[in-house]
């Protein structure tokens, strides 16, 4: 079997808002359709990845800002939190966690910096969108055996 992970719904309270946001962060706009009966679906796609987000209206009864831990992955974490931060996203310094394995929820355990022995799944930093889903971008510059 096959499956590919191609959409994650993430929850909105103001979709122009949101659109203007992604967009404005260099995520690519691939739809945005509406029915006559209130329906709307955006759909975004962050540069490089074959997966998309999607928010709208009528689309989840999740609340707004309640999507944590979305990995954002790059070989370059410095250069992409650079041109995040360029591009108005209030985003965290480098981070890695103590104990070296991935991170715990929220910022608890957080070592600020780069990992100091791991080039690649060790070195963090993170931003919230405007309705407060959290973001994690994470650095692979060589994947683990199997990845």
């Amino acid at each position: 079997m096959e499956l590919k992970l191609e959409v994650v719904v993430i929850p909105v309270a103001d979709v122009d808002r949101a659109l203007a946001f992604y967009t404005g962060i260099g995520f690519r706009e691939d739809a945005d359709f509406r029915t006559e009966r209130g329906l709307r679906v955006v759909q975004v796609t962050p540069p490089g990845s074959a997966a998309s987000i999607i928010f709208g209206e009528k689309l989840t009864e999740a609340r707004p800002g309640t999507v944590r831990g979305l990995h954002l992955v790059t070989a370059d974490i410095a250069g992409a939190r650079a041109e995040l931060a360029e591009r108005g996203v209030a985003i965290s310094g480098l981070w890695h966690d103590a104990d070296g394995v991935f991170h715990w929820a929220g910022s608890v355990n957080r070592v600020p910096g780069a990992h100091p022995e791991a080039e690649s799944y060790g070195t963090f930093a993170s931003f919230e969108d405007p309705d407060g889903n959290e973001w994690i971008l994470q650095q692979v510059v060589t994947r683990a055996p199997g990845r």
